[in-house]
């Protein structure tokens, strides 16, 4: 018997229903599921955060006011205690910086203007006073090292190591003048090695075309005095070949032939 095929007829196609019925029967297991998991494990880990934080609700919003307070209350003191401190401080000062610097300029005996500066008058505190009394403050600090000057002017050397050793500043120059200034101290007590030790830090200290000759030649000259002419033949040399062109530098030559 002949067979056709009918306009439009086709075929069934039983391979694609069967996987289509072997897909519906196939069902995902969310344990199976690695996103899965990770969404649950998340669930869980929210979950007990915020048991966590509901049990413990009191002692948290206690730490957060604790760190509160602390922190309005620094503010409070550095606005109403330490900044009106550090404006008394410097206004008590100013009267002792003007002595000193007439005591600088003194073309005569000066003894007496430098006392002035560290006892004070009844125009003002001393530095003496205002290192004590305001102390923590940048005057109260600043004080320290005006002080171990005028000890240092007025033969009172060891109170002046002791104040210049006080002193602690960023400035480039101040905290290398008062360096400078302990080793003068120590070489005015005749305690040589201590100066030339002074000297050299300061040399060391921020080099620049100021202080770093000022202090390579007091150590050449300490240490000629000691017999140690290979170490000053060194400081002078440095001078001689890095900062000839200052004040140092302009007689550096006759003592560079002192000491080879």
């Amino acid at each position: 018997m002949a067979t056709y095929n009918k306009r439009g007829y086709k075929a069934p196609k039983e391979k694609a229903e069967k996987d289509s019925a072997y897909l519906e029967d196939v069902k995902v297991d969310e344990k199976d599921s690695t996103t899965a998991g990770v969404f649950n494990s998340l669930d869980q880990t929210a979950s007990k955060t915020e048991e966590w934080v509901a049990r413990n609700q009191k002692y948290i919003l206690g730490v957060l006011a604790a760190i509160a307070l602390v922190t309005v209350s620094y503010l409070l003191y550095q606005k109403f205690i330490v900044q009106p401190r550090e404006d008394e401080a410097a206004t008590e000062i100013f009267a002792a910086q003007q002595n000193f610097q007439k005591a600088v300029d003194a073309t005569t005996s000066s003894d007496s203007l430098f006392n002035l500066c560290l006892k004070g008058s009844k125009e003002g505190l001393g530095f003496v006073e205002i290192a004590d009394k305001y102390s923590g403050t940048d005057a109260g600090n600043l004080a320290h090292y005006y002080a171990g000057i005028c000890y240092l002017n007025t033969g009172k050397y060891a109170e002046a190591i002791s104040s210049l050793e006080s002193f602690k500043s960023d400035d480039m120059i101040l905290s290398v003048l008062a360096v400078g200034a302990i080793g003068d101290a120590y070489a005015e007590k005749n305690q040589t090695g201590q100066a030339l030790e002074q000297y050299i830090k300061a040399s060391e200290m921020n080099k620049n075309d100021l202080t770093t000759p000022r202090f390579l030649l007091k150590a050449g000259q300490i240490a000629l005095q000691m017999g140690k002419k290979a170490d000053a033949l060194k400081y002078f040399t440095e001078i001689k070949e890095k900062y000839e062109s200052t004040s140092e530098g302009a007689t550096i030559d006759a003592l560079i032939g002192l000491a080879q």
